[in-house]
């Protein structure tokens, strides 16, 4: 049972509405195992607003986007931090990018696209910037480019400043700390240098926007805001996008298990990896009249 509020009223039945309403825009779905987290933050919202009642609420979010935004954001936890999963970037370093690098090595131009999705405030992004710059040979003569999006316009706009609390750097070394960040009073600062790889934009995950190929995407604590059905479209369309041979990164509370589409899975320490199967390459068979077929090798494309 809810208790009500002394500036304002909020019926199970509002509630109710507003969860629908988000889930039906956005695409995030507050289930019966955050119901008391939600709870709560509409509160709050209703009480820094200083109205009377959920309706009121309703009507305030389906008249002005403004207003929707706003709850969204006081909705959307922003926890995270400079590697923040120690595992997942030494799997990034160790594995992934050592393979990218004995792939890739021999291209001209040598490239390659990550995307971040979800990235919150900004220290994931940055933090697989600092990791490829640390791990990746010759990463000067690369073309390196980080797409990072997320749903939250304000947690955007602090990704971009690119200035950071002491406290989020707890887990950066001494010597990454004076390589990637200057000091701005008792804050740090991204350097131009880790900067210039990442770029920011706003996107909604629940809306297909195509944005071409990636070699690597992170969705780290992303879709348990999402129903089964919206989950499994999203890692349809993250197998789409990746390149043969390219990696998915999840939280460690998600999974690809329930999915139709087919990756292959390894384990680096704690870390699992989800990786697009390399096209078949083809191969000449030989007929019994004398001719040659192409023949696919098998596996996924």
């Amino acid at each position: 049972m809810i208790e009500k509020a002394s500036s304002g009223k909020l019926s199970e039945h509002e509630l109710s509405e507003i969860r629908a309403l988000i889930e039906q825009r956005s695409g995030i779905l507050f289930d019966v195992s955050r119901e008391r987290f939600f709870s709560v933050r509409v509160r709050e919202h209703l009480e820094t607003k200083k109205l009377q009642h959920g309706a009121d609420l309703l009507r305030l979010m389906r008249s002005s986007n403004v207003e929707y935004d706003a709850l969204v954001e006081r909705l959307l936890t922003q926890e995270t931090s400079f590697v923040r999963y120690p595992s997942v970037f030494q799997a990034l370093e160790k594995r992934v990018l050592r393979e990218m690098h004995m792939k890739k090595f021999w291209e001209n131009p040598r490239s390659l696209r990550v995307w971040s999705a979800g990235c919150s405030t900004g220290e994931e992004p940055y933090t697989i910037a600092m990791t490829i710059c640390e791990s990746l040979e010759f990463a000067d003569a690369w073309n390196l480019h980080i797409l990072a999006t997320d749903i939250s316009r304000q947690a955007l706009n602090f990704a971009e400043r690119g200035v950071y609390p002491a406290r989020e750097l707890e887990a950066v070394t001494p010597k990454q700390k004076e390589a990637y960040f200057t000091r701005a009073g008792s804050d740090y600062m991204v350097r131009p240098k880790i900067r210039n790889m990442v770029s920011f934009a706003q996107m909604n995950l629940a809306q297909a926007v195509y944005m071409g190929r990636f070699d690597i995407i992170f969705c780290m604590n992303v879709m348990i805001y999402f129903s089964e059905e919206r989950r499994a479209a999203l890692v349809q369309r993250f197998y789409e996008y990746l390149e043969p041979g390219g990696y998915l990164f999840l939280g460690h509370a998600e999974s690809v298990a329930k999915i139709a589409v087919k990756f292959d899975t390894t384990v680096y320490g704690d870390c699992i990896l989800y990786q697009k199967p390399i096209a078949p390459q083809a191969r000449k068979v030989e007929t019994g009249n004398g001719d040659t077929k192409v023949a696919s090798s098998g596996g996924n494309s």
